[in-house]
């Protein structure tokens, strides 16, 4: 017979210890469920309002939010390359002007990128949060690896920008972090376009 006892009441101080209730491979698995039914589910409904939603999600349920659950996930998995997306729109939202003045220098320079990236010219702020915002809204619209792709060559030219607009060390180092995340994004899409994105 087993011996029943009061269970031990450790106060507040235990449950503070605890990160969100959740352990890490427990936050992991919600992380990448969340990213999938993000994008899975959204691309098998094509919804303009659903669109919406998801281009505002970072407005809606917080960066911080969103950083808690995406931003220790690998670039080559779903919720890694939504969380790149989403810090992508925040940064250029975050500094409009700073980011349309690199777009413009880089399109001297990153042709290629320029083209696929489909900013119109001139490229001013307006432009330029519209042209992300209509990248996200490919999330529910059009193909994932497009999305990425698209994205990656909107920071190709960001980064063009950014080393030949201030060749000074912090902005070669910005510019170098933007060409990282670029090729993370585009590695990801060969992923998706591979079916081994997940």
């Amino acid at each position: 017979m087993r011996d029943h006892h009061r269970p031990a009441n450790p106060g507040s101080a235990w449950f503070e210890g605890i990160p969100d209730g959740l352990a890490p491979d427990q936050r992991r698995d919600v992380a990448d469920r969340t990213a999938t039914i993000l994008v899975r589910g959204a691309r098998l409904t094509g919804d303009s309002e659903l669109a919406e939603r998801v281009v505002h999600l970072a407005e809606s349920e917080g960066l911080e939010t969103m950083a808690e659950m995406w931003a220790a996930a690998p670039a080559d998995s779903l919720a890694g390359s939504l969380w790149r997306l989403y810090v992508l729109r925040a940064w250029i939202y975050a500094d409009g002007k700073r980011a349309a003045g690199a777009y413009e220098a880089g399109q001297r320079t990153a042709h290629a990128a320029q083209v696929i990236a489909g900013v119109p010219d001139p490229s001013g702020p307006e432009q330029l949060c519209a042209v992300i915002d209509d990248v996200l809204r490919g999330i529910v619209h059009g193909e994932y690896a497009d999305v990425l792709w698209r994205a990656a060559a909107v920071l190709h030219v960001l980064a063009a920008g950014r080393a030949l607009e201030q060749p000074k060390a912090s902005s070669v180092r910005e510019a170098a972090r933007m060409i990282t995340l670029a090729e993370q994004l585009e590695q990801a899409g060969h992923l998706e376009l591979a079916g081994r994105l997940a």
